[in-house]
């Protein structure tokens, strides 16, 4: 089992982003410490669950993933998902053109076309260009993919309506442009996703419920 990663103010990278940017600063100091194990050792099951919850609300994406999971009796692998029709797959909520996506993905790990601990050793362009050749995978699942089970240190997940909200709240804007959040977060760099990590945690712990004060 994948040991627990722990990040709180000990850490290099946290260090950076505070120095780097005071508002992310405050939003870490009020969430710190997060500690999370790494998906790497279910990566399928990780990758099947981005494509079910693509343009759907959490809620909603783990409901369905939920009734994949208990027709695989509890377990989504890529031999367990094989043996269920098309049908089975849609009948848990999803559409057609995801059950397509994860009946594609699912075969190409089957015949050793998309290998996961290969990824380890591409780009983060490279990994992007690879995972989106299949059908209904776009940027942000691939996003999502680097960053929580490859653990690419400097991925910014503009594409994801959770971290814009967060995004939002914490620069007092609603300018969620490319252009506008790119240019606030390049301070972020090289670690981007670790900024990222403490951003989805504000929103997990319910701190976006009340106004954004840098300095109370």
């Amino acid at each position: 089992m994948a040991k627990s990663i722990i990040i709180d103010m000990n850490h290099p990278a946290v260090q950076y982003l505070c120095q780097k940017d005071r508002r992310l600063a405050k939003v870490i100091k009020m969430v710190e410490p997060i500690s999370y194990v790494p998906y790497d050792e279910c990566a399928y099951s990780f990758l099947v669950h981005e494509i079910i919850e693509q343009m759907l609300s959490v809620k909603a994406g783990q409901k369905i993933y939920q009734r994949l999971e208990d027709l695989c009796n509890g377990n989504v692998t890529p031999e367990k998902v094989n043996v269920l029709s098309d049908n089975e797959i849609r009948c848990t909520g999803t559409s057609s053109s995801k059950a397509r996506c994860i009946r594609d993905v699912t075969d190409a790990v089957l015949c050793g076309k998309l290998d996961f601990d290969k990824m380890h050793m591409l780009s983060d362009e490279e990994v992007m260009q690879h995972l989106i050749k299949y059908h209904g995978i776009g940027k942000w699942t691939v996003k999502m993919f680097l960053i929580f089970v490859l653990e690419r240190p400097d991925i910014l997940p503009i594409e994801d309506g959770a971290f814009l909200q967060v995004y939002r709240w914490m620069y007092k804007t609603k300018d969620c442009s490319e252009k506008d959040v790119t240019a606030k977060c390049k301070k972020w760099k090289p670690f981007s996703s670790i900024g990222s990590r403490f951003c989805y945690r504000a929103l997990d712990s319910g701190l976006t419920r009340e106004d954004f004060h840098l300095f109370k």
